[in-house]
């Protein structure tokens, strides 16, 4: 099956995977979303920023391993908040 390609690239889904305790935009476990290099999802800048490299690449075709397999399952990426961690899953379409 052929990857999503929309406007901008390709379609990345971001899914919350764990709120160690309080997520200050108020994301909970469970919360999923489109997100992209020119849409913050309502994420707290500190959060995007730390994530945003890997959302381009995926967005734009990229694949870390190089080997169009691993990506299928995502990429884990955390909150710089060690006090409010926010896990991420971000996900690339198909």
């Amino acid at each position: 099956m052929a990857e999503s390609k929309v406007k901008n690239g390709y379609k990345v889904i971001g899914t919350i995977k764990s709120v160690k305790g309080h997520c200050n935009a108020g994301h909970k476990v469970g919360d999923k979303f489109e997100i992209s290099g020119r849409d913050t999802a309502s994420l707290c800048g500190w959060f995007y920023y730390g994530i945003f490299p890997n959302v381009v690449m995926l967005q734009t075709g990229g694949d870390p391993w190089g080997d169009g397999v691993k990506i299928e399952k995502g990429i884990l990426m955390r909150c710089p908040d060690i006090e409010n961690e926010v896990t991420i899953e971000l996900k690339r379409i198909k």
